[in-house]
């Protein structure tokens, strides 16, 4: 059964390709949603997958690409909004 996530990654993860590194490992994956940069200096996500496919995928948030540096991810669980793909957001709306 598919879940919906909002993730919040927080810590040196802006300009470290971490929005880039994040599609790959969720096409990879096949994780739907979407990330993008917040103003505060976060990472948020939206993903969509089965519980397992989750799981793997926060434990690539956690680490996240090579430069980034991880404190926390902060996860809580939405409704579903059956994205069809993963993008990258480039601003903030």
């Amino acid at each position: 059964m598919k879940k919906h996530l909002d993730i919040t990654v927080k810590g040196s993860v802006q300009g470290v390709f971490f929005r880039a590194s994040t599609k790959a490992v969720a096409d990879q994956l096949g994780v739907k949603g979407i990330v993008r940069n917040d103003p505060n200096g976060d990472v948020f996500i939206e993903a969509e997958a089965d519980s397992m496919t989750l799981e793997l995928f926060l434990d690539w948030c956690k680490e996240g690409p090579e430069r980034a540096d991880v404190i926390s991810v902060d996860t809580l669980e939405g409704e579903l909004k059956n994205y069809r793909n993963f993008e990258v957001v480039r601003k903030n709306r």
